[in-house]
């Protein structure tokens, strides 16, 4: 591991200096380690979305975070494409999807197994898979040795961004042997393990969904009053959920989070402040 990386892991003590965002500066002080709550990014936090059919709540803060499961990686699949921030998707940095850990946040993973650990940077979304909590780049998968296996118990603690240290330049693997196989945006990445499980599938399209009635009416008034308040690409999908029907008042597709979270912004501007991002395949 490197220096700097195994120096915060080994909670050596941080002097308090200026945040690099320059925001308003948090201290706590976790086992002797000086840590902030960075400020979160503007695309990749949404305050609630569905993928598969799942609702997620993504956390206002990272404070206290700590949690044993299951992780798995992602690694050449997605290498060079998008992840829920914007940033690419590098293989060979340190850094790892969760479902609902504000983006960014930075975490140490120990693999129980060997007690290897590493510290990554939270900035994507995953994994869409029962039973796992984290999604590590291949780069981190192998810093705690659990490639070959595909998966690991692990035990994932929030940390923060250290003061005055700057881990977005995390050490990155020399062997740049795979190629960018595609490109192409993946609003909450597809990360998914070595060894894919039956419920990874690929995501296509993304929408903001407004509500949802049982009264079609109803449905078709508030789209009339999303369009005439610009959203012209709002529309209703009638669906069959038991012996019940229920019509969902939606906008899109989108293009990306920033295409979402201009939405939203527009929708609070109409009245509208409650709003889901939908991913479906």
């Amino acid at each position: 591991m490197n220096g700097k990386l195994a120096a915060i892991g080994t909670a050596v003590v941080v002097m308090l200096g200026g945040c690099a965002s320059g925001g308003p500066e948090r201290a706590v002080d976790v086992e002797h380690e000086a840590i902030i709550s960075p400020e979160r990014t503007r695309a990749g936090n949404p305050p609630v979305y569905e993928v598969f059919g799942e609702t997620y709540y993504v956390q206002n803060s990272s404070d206290n975070y700590r949690e044993r499961g299951v992780a798995s990686w992602y690694g050449k699949d997605f290498h060079g494409r998008s992840t829920a921030n914007g940033e690419t998707y590098d293989m060979y940095a340190l850094t790892a999807a969760h479902k609902t850990l504000p983006i960014p946040t930075w975490v140490e993973v120990t693999n129980i197994a060997n007690g290897r650990r590493v510290i990554v940077k939270v900035n994507d979304r995953g994994p869409f898979v029962a039973g796992r909590i984290i999604d590590l780049s291949y780069a981190a998968a192998t810093e705690i040795g659990m490639v070959n296996a595909g998966t690991a118990s692990v035990e994932v603690r929030a940390l923060g961004v250290p003061v005055g240290g700057d881990l977005t330049s995390a050490p990155r693997f020399a062997d740049r042997s795979f190629e960018s196989p595609r490109s192409g945006f993946s609003l909450i990445s597809e990360a998914a393990a070595a060894e894919p499980g039956p419920g990874d599938r690929p995501m296509q399209q993304v929408f903001a969904q407004i509500g949802a009635f049982s009264d079609r009416d109803n449905a078709a008034k508030l789209v009339s009053r999303l369009k005439a308040g610009g959203q012209q690409n709002a529309f209703v999908l009638s669906q069959t959920v038991g012996s019940n029907e229920l019509h969902r008042v939606r906008i899109g597709p989108l293009s990306d989070v920033a295409a979402f979270d201009d939405v939203r912004r527009d929708l609070i501007a109409l009245g509208v402040r409650e709003s889901l991002l939908v991913v479906v395949n």
